[in-house]
Formats: C-alpha cells, structure tokens, sequence
C-alpha cells in the first residue's frame, strides 16, 4: 500500500528566484523507513515541509503538482487535518515539547488532551507509547532534566501517542551524541517494525544506511536518484553532491572491491566483516 505518493511536485518560495523544489515524483510504501540525504540547500527540509502541508499552507509561494501522504492530498486538508495522520519531529526537541508539563508522562499525554482523547484511551496510548520507546522508567522526570536522546524520544513519543500513519523526522540526531543517535534510530526502528512509515532527513550516513529501506538523493532541489542503501552510496559521484560515503564503504573500495562487487558494497559493519573474511579469510595473525 502506498503512503506517499508525490507527482510533479514543484515549489518555489515567496519572493524567491529560484525553484526549491523541482519536478519531484516518487512513492514511498506502508512500513518503509526512507532517508533523505543532500548538502544543504537541496531540497530536503521543504520536501518535508510539504508532506505535512507547510509547503504551501503555511509558507505559501508557488506551487505545482500532487502530493498525497496516507491517502490525503495536502491541497485539500488544512495543516490541522494532515497532523491527525502525519507527524513531523523537530531538529531540536526543545522546539517540540511544551514546557508546561512537570513530567514526561504529562509531556507525552498533552497532545491527547488537546484532541479530546478519553481519559482511559489517553492512560493507554502513553503508557503503551512510554513502555515502546523505552522511556516509562522516566515517567516522573521533568523533560528538560533528561539526556539529549531521552528527550528527543520524548518527542517523538509525543507523536506517535497521536498514532499518525506516517512519521517525518529533519535531522533529529543533529546535536545528539552516539549514544543518544543509537537512541534514537532504535527507536525509530521499533515504530517501523509497528508498521508506521517513516522519512528521516540525516547527515550521520552510517546511520542511515544500516536502517533505512532505501535513500533519497537530492540536490538543487531535483531527486538525483532513489535506491537502496547499497546502491546510493556506492556511487563516485557523492562527495561532489555533498553527500559522505560511509566509512564501511569507503574501507572496501580502498581494497578494490566495489570494481568485484558493482552492485553494491555492505553498509553495515557486520556485513562489511563477513565480505572481508569471504575475500581474505579470517587470519587472526
């Protein structure tokens, strides 16, 4: 079943030369995990402006094509509407969480009042959305008094309490350490294993290459090119389009492999372990 479906898509903003978005058509399906990669300025962050209708309800500017997200032309809905079935994750979850709640169970049920949930389906969704997140041991914490990684998955938790359909999240591990990153693409992970389709714009490659389904390659605001990890990021066009190869691949092409293997190099270290010990064996001398 597809979620996203985008036709035609272009847009410029107000007052702009420039088009920032150009000619963009691709579908994503129910229950994929897709990356979106580019240097800036490319495209990202207004292509997820437009999924969830800021592009152009909110920010107006010329635009042209169809973008349907879980079965809503965003033409046709307001940006209220489309938020009952698209959530949007901030770069910064202090842009995000209220600062009117005392505890993280608050935090997360706030949203639920707001839409008028029941008092028992609200206790519901944010203990389930806690206990899935791996946050409920930090139920009665103040937000702002947990690690960086345990409040961005309060924000996303945030979210998902409102059981939208599709997730987009700008860069949310851009001022995260390693362990808050792990944090947060693990939990990412377990919302795709729910079923819930997610778009993730990300700078940390390695990252996204070991979760994501496929990668969206954009520049000056076109799709360069939409494929599987593997694929993506194996090609020698990358660094000109701002874009890192990720470190397992860079290690095979320096052993020549990826002239053997066109088809794609591993992503992950484990696979990149496997191929190396397939290529030269396991000499531990």
């Amino acid at each position: 079943m597809k979620k996203v479906i985008i036709e035609g898509l272009s847009y410029k903003y107000p007052l702009s030369s420039r088009l920032a978005l150009e000619d963009i058509s691709l579908t994503i399906e129910k229950g994929e995990f897709i990356g979106i990669v580019g240097k800036n300025l490319s495209g990202k962050t207004t292509l997820c402006q437009a999924l969830v209708g800021l592009v152009p309800h909110f920010y107006h500017g010329g635009f042209r094509g169809k973008v349907e997200v879980a079965g809503m032309n965003t033409m046709n809905y307001s940006i209220a509407q489309l938020a009952e079935k698209i959530g949007l994750v901030f770069q910064n979850p202090f842009n995000q969480i209220s600062g009117s709640k005392l505890t993280v169970y608050e935090e997360v049920a706030f949203g639920l009042e707001n839409l008028g949930i029941s008092r028992p389906e609200m206790i519901e969704r944010t203990e389930n959305v806690l206990k899935l997140l791996d946050i409920y041991h930090l139920k009665d914490r103040n937000p702002f008094e947990i690690s960086g990684g345990q409040m961005q998955r309060l924000a996303i938790a945030s979210i998902v309490a409102l059981k939208p359909e599709v997730i987009i999240l700008d860069e949310p591990t851009s001022q995260l350490d390693p362990q808050g990153t792990n944090e947060v693409f693990r939990a990412v992970n377990q919302l795709k294993e729910q079923g819930i389709t997610i778009i993730m714009v990300e700078h940390k490659v390695e990252k996204l290459a070991a979760y994501a389904d496929k990668i969206i390659l954009m520049s000056e605001g076109k799709i360069v090119d939409y494929d599987r990890p593997s694929n993506i990021f194996a090609r020698s066009d990358l660094k000109k389009l701002g874009v890192k190869t990720p470190i397992f691949i860079q290690a095979l092409q320096s052993l020549g492999l990826d002239k053997k293997y066109p088809g794609g190099l591993p992503v992950t270290l484990e696979d990149t372990y496997k191929l190396v010990v397939k290529e030269y064996g396991n000499d531990q001398n």
